[in-house]
């Protein structure tokens, strides 16, 4: 193991014994010099490393800050509801719905859905806060000619319990597209993105078991939050 590797993982080993603590800076360049006995590029690259990983952020400034290295594992081939995925967590969890309107499609919407210009689309924003941060923004649209009834309550408590006891419909699978993206408008308003300048998105469009598509959603999730997980298999080549 190099000395620079060496270095990380000592700083790592402070960072999560709570030596160093969430929001707080490390030592400066020199000070860590001074420390392992290293040169200026050794510390520089064993830093680089940290900020690679998510450990730590550098602020003009201020130095080297300590994140929050708690991350949520986001399954990316299930089709799971962030409510079930909140009771796997042992955090405070709470959804904040900041839009929601019936409303007619755009020619983008009719098209998605196989709608006419006088159906209607559930518009949905939610804010969906971990230990009172918000860290993901969804915005889902569904189809009024297929999910009839909705209201915000229900929206603030789970769509998908929703559709499948109340209304007896079979959500079946989804089409997934994960990208980073620069943060907008509405990450800043809505958001709590830290020192954060992208965001990871993720859009889904969902199905029923009769292949129609019923839901499209937009969740932006700040990344220092989340890692996306998926089982693969191999499959044999022959």
């Amino acid at each position: 193991m190099s000395k620079y590797e060496q270095i990380y993982h000592k700083i790592l080993n402070k960072i999560e014994n709570g030596e160093y603590a969430v929001g707080e800076t490390i030592p400066g360049e020199f000070e860590l010099m001074r420390q392992f006995q290293a040169s200026r590029d050794t510390i520089r690259k064993a830093l680089l490393l940290l900020v690679q990983n998510g450990y730590i952020q550098k602020s003009q400034g201020r130095g080297s800050i300590v994140l929050d290295f708690n991350r949520y594992d986001f399954p990316v081939s299930g089709v799971v509801s962030f409510k079930e995925l909140a009771e796997q967590m042992n955090q405070k969890v709470e959804t904040r719905v900041v839009c929601f309107e019936k409303i007619h499609p755009d020619k983008r919407m009719q098209k998605l859905f196989q709608l006419r210009e006088n159906d209607y689309i559930w518009f949905i924003q939610r804010v969906r806060l971990i230990d009172h941060e918000a860290v993901i923004l969804d915005t889902d649209i569904l189809s009024a000619e297929i999910i009839s009834d909705l209201s915000e309550e229900i929206a603030a408590d789970s769509l998908y319990r929703h559709i499948e006891q109340t209304l007896n419909l079979t959500i079946a699978y989804a089409r997934k597209e994960i990208t980073c993206q620069n943060i907008n408008g509405q990450d800043e308003k809505f958001l709590d993105l830290r020192h954060h300048t992208m965001v990871v998105s993720v859009k889904s469009y969902t199905y029923l078991d009769d292949a129609r598509v019923f839901q499209y959603t937009s969740s932006r999730h700040r990344p220092d939050k989340f890692r996306f997980i998926e089982f693969a298999r191999r499959q044999k080549q022959v």
